[in-house]
């Protein structure tokens, strides 16, 4: 078992953040894996849909604290700069996988994890799972086109209190915010999950031609993802230095 797995079973995907012991944090060899699972997706043309879950009843916890500690100290040294790019890329090329993809939500999606999960077409969480952005709290700009993300499901009114001003939800609340479609017992979510999973991934063809034109005609809103990434991008990266000098005063 690798830090993401990838199991395939009646053309479902099934991708598996797999280091418990961070709370499913991405870093930069989590992510590069996550992207090699979605090519590995995109060619498999028996493939009709796809999960994302996380392991040890936790979704995501965000990016890697070391990751984003080393970002701080040189945010221009190509190498950090890449590793953050690669977590950017990792939820972002889940929102491109050419077939319809659910998160599976439990426990916690805090920052970047947030990303993942809003990066999908559909969202099945615990009634009881918490979604917290987080990133002003810690003295960070967000990035990966985070208010973008929250604001075409949910509005700038939950953009606002979530991305500016810290404010925590929980799963019930997501569904209420029209963040996710069903908020359910924990033991639930991923079996729902698959149950819808497995509805639309019997005819893998027809799945990839209708969330292609699903996302054609819905998304993404008149700021494109990339253009939101690059926005933030110089800020965060300016957030992460300043943190790194404030923390040797």
């Amino acid at each position: 078992m690798g830090l993401v797995d990838l199991v395939v079973d009646s053309h479902v995907a099934t991708i598996t953040l797999n280091d418990p012991k961070t709370r499913n944090a991405l870093d930069a060899e989590s992510a590069r894996r996550v992207l090699e699972i979605c090519a590995a997706i995109e060619r498999d043309l028996d493939v009709g849909a796809a999960v994302v879950r996380g392991a040890g009843g936790t979704f995501c916890s965000g990016a890697a604290r070391q990751l984003l500690k080393r970002a701080g100290e040189d945010p221009a040294e190509p190498e950090r700069f890449d590793s953050v790019g690669a977590v950017y890329d990792a939820f972002v090329r889940i929102g491109e996988l050419p077939v319809p993809t659910i998160a599976a939500v439990r426990g916690a999606a805090v920052g970047a994890g947030v990303n993942l999960l809003l990066a999908t077409d559909l969202r099945i969480v615990a009634a009881d799972a918490r979604i917290i952005t987080g990133f002003l709290q810690i003295g960070i700009h967000p990035g990966g086109g985070h208010f973008t993300l929250l604001g075409r499901l949910a509005g700038r009114e939950t953009a606002a209190a979530m991305g500016l001003f810290g404010e925590e939800i929980s799963g019930s609340q997501a569904r209420e915010l029209h963040l996710a479609w069903e908020a359910v017992a924990d033991d639930d979510v991923e079996p729902r999950a698959f149950e819808l999973a497995k509805q639309v991934a019997g005819d893998p063809q027809l799945a990839r031609r209708a969330v292609e034109s699903l996302r054609g005609q819905l998304g993404p809103p008149a700021v494109s993802w990339p253009a939101a990434v690059a926005m933030e991008r110089a800020n965060q990266m300016w957030s992460l230095r300043r943190r790194h000098e404030t923390s040797r005063q």
